[in-house]
């Protein structure tokens, strides 16, 4: 009796026993036999449309340069697997009670803005944050997830559940509802995109298409959806773990940084790099960022913008 009782329930809970979809029929088997039907719908899915790069940036600039931080905090640090450990956790506190204040003191000296997505949980656990940022009224907050869940791997409702408690509690603690959103797995399920367009958001910065902001487009259909892409590059945790395979030191870590910005320039394009606070806020690591911004003002020409002002330009340029 327990084996036929463990199948209903697989079936009432999973819905393992639905009938297969032609996706799931065509995924059983190996990628080269699948159809090409079934290839060119699964690459259309998602796609990179038209470039949105305008002739100018604002006040005749260049290039645009994009600062963001993604506030993970202790979601990383063990929060979004259920694992409650006291050190890991501790790490992630760092972030909110040390390097975010080191880093927006330091973006505020150099007036230059920035964007700052948090999952929720993120600004839950330490809402002193958003006065921090909020401070000096250049910043922009955005939306990262509910508590880093890896979005790709949820079903449709899940997924749009948890988004939309995420832009309640940051609108609730910050006082203004984000416009923007970046994927906590920076990467999209099926059903993100629609979600994304269904809850109105201006932007999405999750996907790795070009080094331009691009407009999205979903099975052939242009989206309106505005991408600021990001890349492994252009992101401060790779190379930054001190304990891994690929460390490199901050002095390093900056000159990668310095020549992606010195080819964006040359293009007169975009440069968009992704920081974490509880990684780049420490006192031997914050020397990259700042040695950074020393060289992009030494070379002019540029302008700094949120994430929220990049979309909104490069919408209004491409008549969206």
């Amino acid at each position: 009796m327990v084996r036929p009782l463990f199948a209903l329930a697989v079936c009432v809970f999973t819905a393992a026993c639905q009938p297969m979809s032609e996706s799931s029929a065509a995924t059983e088997n190996p990628p080269w036999d699948w159809s090409e039907a079934f290839v060119r719908e699964s690459v259309n899915h998602v796609r990179a449309g038209r470039d949105l790069t305008p002739d100018v940036w604002p006040g005749g600039a260049r290039v645009a340069v994009l600062f963001s931080f993604d506030v993970d905090n202790e979601t990383v640090q063990g929060l979004r697997d259920g694992t409650v450990s006291v050190g890991p956790l501790s790490q992630g506190e760092y972030g909110s009670r040390v390097a975010l204040p080191r880093i927006v003191s330091l973006l505020d000296t150099e007036a230059v803005p920035a964007s700052f997505f948090f999952p929720a949980w993120s600004l839950k656990l330490a809402p002193e944050q958003a006065d921090v940022i909020n401070a000096s009224g250049v910043h922009e907050i955005a939306v990262h997830g509910w508590i880093h869940e890896r979005n790709s791997e949820l079903d449709g409702p899940t997924e749009e559940r948890l988004l939309r408690q995420a832009m309640d509690e940051i609108e609730e603690i910050t006082g203004r509802r984000p416009v923007g959103y970046r994927a906590p797995s920076w990467n999209f399920s099926p059903n993100t995109l629609d979600i994304v367009k269904r809850l109105g958001l201006l932007y999405e910065s999750s996907l790795m298409a070009d080094d331009r902001p691009y407009e999205l487009v979903a099975d052939g259909v242009p989206t309106g959806v505005v991408e600021l892409p990001v890349e492994w590059i252009l992101d401060d945790a790779p190379l930054s773990n001190p304990r891994g395979n690929a460390y490199a030191s901050p002095r390093e870590l900056m000159q990668i940084w310095i020549d992606e910005f010195d080819m964006a320039w040359e293009e007169g394009t975009m440069f968009l790099l992704t920081m974490h606070p509880h990684v780049s806020g420490h006192r031997s690591r914050i020397i990259a960022l700042a040695g950074l911004i020393a060289h992009m003002k030494e070379k002019g020409d540029v302008w700094f913008g949120t994430h929220e002002a990049a979309a909104i330009y490069v919408r209004e340029q491409a008549g969206m």
